[in-house]
């Protein structure tokens, strides 16, 4: 499954960048859509409109110009569980998309309880380069973000982290497709300080119109399923890996004023071994505010 999904996330990377197919039906029409740096951007991309669902476990890379939102995971397995509450905006400037998060974590191992707040982190991202086909079927935006860990040297932050990031947003007609990959490291003293980890994220979406599912009070249902790996490049366990996934959805709320609420809920399970060894299952829960 993790093979079809990057060669999906691929060839929306491979689109974007064969010149041949940026050519529209009037290359006159096209010329005028092209703006940015090196004209590699495109008016007619989705990209910032919504379209895209808010992911839960992976870092999200839609643009947001006005965004809160509060998310909590539970999880159990092999002894422990774990409760992340984690609070979250976003602000955006142009095509750049900042964002500041500031988690709660309360880990149960054994009897023995760790908790306190998580790494701040503080993050930015922005597209460069943008394909949109003919009728607009295929819409596909490749960009980079980066985000830091600043410690809170509580019993579950220790160590500063760094993280750059690739990412590309694919839209096939209703059916979307965010890929992410990043590199972290991290920075400081004790058995993590040097720890370096690849990461990478898939997030499925469909989008419902409520002409489609009239349910009252929703403007769009989008069922998603996500996968979200790391895999260990140094330390003990290089080459270890740990993918979970989760089934859930988005319900897109009517506006209240100027705010737009959208609820979301997903069931988290492990995909491989190293993710068993931590996580049986668990809960997500999210809510955002678009204002």
């Amino acid at each position: 499954m993790k093979n079809v999904l990057l060669a999906g996330s691929v060839c929306g990377f491979a689109a974007a960048l064969i010149p041949g197919t940026l050519r529209a039906d009037d290359p006159a029409v096209l010329a005028d859509t092209r703006y940015g740096l090196f004209n590699w951007l495109d008016h007619r991309s989705d990209y910032g409109q919504g379209i895209y669902p808010e992911p839960f476990l992976v870092d999200d890379s839609d643009l947001e110009i006005n965004e809160a939102r509060l998310d909590w995971l539970h999880t159990k397995g092999n002894g422990q569980q774990s409760d992340v509450v984690t609070a979250e905006v976003e602000k955006g400037f142009g095509l750049v998309t900042l964002e500041l998060e500031v988690p709660y974590e309360r880990d149960v191992s054994d009897g023995a309880i760790s908790q306190g707040a998580g790494n701040i982190d503080l993050g930015a991202r922005t597209p460069f380069l943008q394909f949109v086909s003919a009728h607009g079927l295929v819409d596909s935006t490749f960009g980079a973000a980066i985000e830091v860990g600043i410690p809170t040297f509580s019993s579950v932050s220790r160590n500063t982290e760094l993280v750059p990031k690739l990412f590309d947003d694919l839209k096939l007609g209703s059916f979307t497709l965010q890929s992410i990959i990043g590199y972290s490291t991290l920075f400081g003293g004790g058995e993590d300080g040097g720890l370096q980890t690849f990461e990478y994220g898939f997030v499925f979406g469909y989008t419902i119109e409520h002409r489609q599912l009239p349910i009252p009070g929703v403007q769009r249902f989008i069922p998603v399923f996500e996968l979200s790996g790391e895999t260990a490049l140094n330390k003990d366990n290089p080459g270890q890996n740990s993918l979970l996934g989760n089934a859930g959805f988005r319900l897109n709320l009517n506006t209240v004023g100027p705010i737009q609420p959208r609820l979301g809920l997903g069931f988290v399970f492990p995909v491989d071994k190293g993710a068993r060894n931590d996580v049986h299952w668990g809960i997500i829960t999210s809510l955002v505010f678009e204002y």
